[in-house]
């Protein structure tokens, strides 16, 4: 990695000057964390510096005991000279891209982002640098989202038209980020809506840090069957094909993910339907946030990096790959499962 502020390790992206790493996988002593999910916020540092919001989210997927410090986004950490800062990185609530800046350079590593503004994240803010690290999750030029508005109104639809057969509607989504973004775009006029015990955990951590969402119950063996005819139950991707779901029967299962984009995803999950809605940049935006930086080099973490980065050479830029740990967004599982 040829950069004056970063290298890349076997622990991960690390600025020396500062003696950080940024989103590590190995046992270090200082990391930064650009958000919650679990590709990028693992156990093993002795110290965490992170967004306010990401706080209690590492803290319950990681442990209470973990060393945190909160900033807020454009709050400057000095450490050895280096100046350190978060800025909206639009992903997720809490969800940053690392600004570092020492004796006139600037590295940016961005975490996971997108740039369309979804009303409930902070929306992304590009970052002049002259180092960039990008992912690549949908690093292909099929990827081209849809409006959220648009989508919105065909989530919506698709819940009528299920509450008028007498269908319950269960969406599934990642627990942090997607399906607290699928929760604000409902239209409750429709019907009550429901949550999985793992989307519950996730919306009580962020109500309690300020953040506002429209009002859910817990999915309880309490609650009558008859009580989720017409209503719409949000879950995480793991509840699809298991038992759990029998208890909303009859129902219609939708599944929320940019890689719904492609027709054969939606057979291979045996769903009814499928919303490309992503976390994550499309195509436009991946190159749009590129350009914007005006960086002199820019590294690819994860996605479809070799396309990616022969394109972004094709395009005149100094791109590299880098063979992370990063997973992006996954198909069928939640990003809290399996270590991911």
């Amino acid at each position: 990695m040829n950069s004056k502020l970063l290298k890349y390790t076997k622990q991960g992206i690390y600025c020396p000057q500062a003696d950080i790493y940024i989103d590590p996988w190995g046992n270090v002593d200082k990391a930064v964390i650009t958000h919650g999910h679990s590709d990028h916020a693992r156990r093993g540092a002795k110290k965490y510096l992170t967004h306010r919001i990401t706080v209690p989210i590492i803290k319950h997927r990681l442990g209470s005991d973990i060393n945190t410090k909160p900033v807020e986004y454009g709050e400057v950490i000095s450490v050895n000279g280096v100046r350190i800062s978060l800025v909206p990185a639009g992903h997720i609530p809490g969800s940053a891209q690392v600004r570092l800046e020492h004796k006139g350079e600037v590295a940016v590593v961005s975490g996971d982002y997108k740039i369309e503004d979804d009303g409930f994240s902070a929306a992304f803010e590009p970052v002049k640098c002259n180092t960039f690290v990008t992912e690549s999750t949908f690093g292909l030029p099929i990827y081209k989202w849809k409006p959220q508005k648009e989508i919105a109104a065909d989530i919506n639809s698709w819940w009528k038209a299920n509450k008028k057969k007498g269908f319950a509607s269960v969406l599934c989504g990642y627990s942090l980020g997607k399906a607290q973004r699928i929760i604000k775009m409902l239209d409750t006029r429709i019907g009550s809506i429901y949550t999985h015990g793992a989307v519950h955990s996730v919306n009580e951590l962020l109500v309690k840090e300020g953040m506002i969402l429209p009002e859910t119950r817990l999915v309880t063996k309490e609650i009558a069957k008859s009580d989720f005819v017409g209503a719409m139950i949000i879950a995480p991707p793991s509840a699809m094909g298991s038992t759990w779901l029998n208890k909303f029967e009859p129902y219609s299962l939708g599944y929320a993910s940019g890689w719904m984009n492609v027709r054969g995803a939606r057979r291979w999950q045996a769903i009814d339907i499928g919303f490309a809605l992503s976390d994550h940049a499309d195509w436009p935006g991946l190159n749009d946030a590129i350009k914007n930086t005006g960086a002199e080099s820019v590294y690819v973490t994860h996605g479809f990096t070799s396309v990616f980065v022969r394109w972004l050479k094709e395009q005149g830029i100094d791109a590299h790959e880098l063979h992370t740990q990063f997973k992006g967004e996954q198909v069928g599982t939640d990003d809290g499962e399996a270590g991911n």
